[in-house]
């Protein structure tokens, strides 16, 4: 590795140590990066509240520092010699193929759904179809592309008739996703939907009383911070202005931690 990736990667984790109160170094308070983002509100009214316990993991793993080819080889790992040959729950029976994620393994942001649909089912890939062309375009709004970040599901198999995932389905996947946020150790989170983040971070409430406020997701340590928002196939359904101001305030939002 040359010194300039080590000092870019050394900056990397004090400033996510900084983010997250770590040790003795001051919380900052990040401005808002504007990426040519629509107006949709102020992102600096979201809280900095989080959440305890639940979530799709209860115990909290501490987060290794590896390079770009050691993460790109335990991703590699972990999906063929794991994901792929799954077979801990009902969803493989019905599964064309599994859909582990994709992305930078070093990417600041990660993206998190519920689970494929039938379009990822068949190719294998996360958010593709019209939902996956709407992410792609708030993803370029935040000034990245889709090769700069990363996107996974709670589930790694398609549920049956794109149904939420059993509590069950999830405790048998949890430990697939937390061990990709373990390798991957993004900034920020973002779950897409109101059953990926009852998922993710065990909460009860629903995506419209939670979207825009800070929460932690607590499997592995130290814990990253996640900001909820709508699923892009919500936006599809649902495309109004009002809906899309609070999209873009709740990226605007991530965009401070990054």
């Amino acid at each position: 590795m040359d010194a300039m990736r080590r000092m870019r990667i050394l900056k990397q984790h004090v400033q996510t140590d900084r983010m997250l109160g770590v040790g003795a170094v001051p919380r900052g308070s990040a401005r808002v990066l504007d990426a040519g983002l629509e107006p949709g509100g102020d992102p600096g009214k979201a809280s900095d509240s989080g959440v305890s316990g639940g979530g799709v993991s209860g115990r909290r793993v501490g987060l290794a520092v590896m390079g770009r080819q050691e993460k790109i080889e335990a991703l590699r790992v972990l999906d063929e010699q794991e994901v792929r040959n799954c077979k801990k729950c009902v969803l493989c029976e019905g599964r064309i193929q599994t859909v582990f994620g994709e992305g930078d393994p070093d990417a600041p942001i990660m993206f998190v759904g519920e689970g494929p649909g039938q379009n990822e089912d068949e190719q294998g890939r996360p958010f593709v179809g019209r939902s996956g062309d709407l992410l792609e375009k708030q993803i370029q709004a935040m000034g990245f592309d889709r090769s700069q970040i990363y996107i996974a599901n709670v589930v790694k198999c398609r549920p049956p008739n794109n149904r939420t995932p059993l509590a069950g389905e999830v405790d048998a996947c949890s430990d697939y996703l937390r061990r990709q946020i373990e390798i991957i150790r993004p900034k920020v989170i973002i779950t897409l939907g109101g059953p990926a983040a009852k998922l993710v971070l065990g909460v009860k409430e629903g995506i419209t009383r939670i979207r825009g406020t800070w929460h932690e997701y607590p499997g592995v340590e130290p814990a990253v911070p996640v900001m909820p928002t709508f699923h892009p196939a919500y936006l599809l359904r649902q495309y109004t202005k009002e809906n899309r101001a609070m999209v873009w305030s709740d990226l605007k939002a991530a965009l401070t931690r990054v």
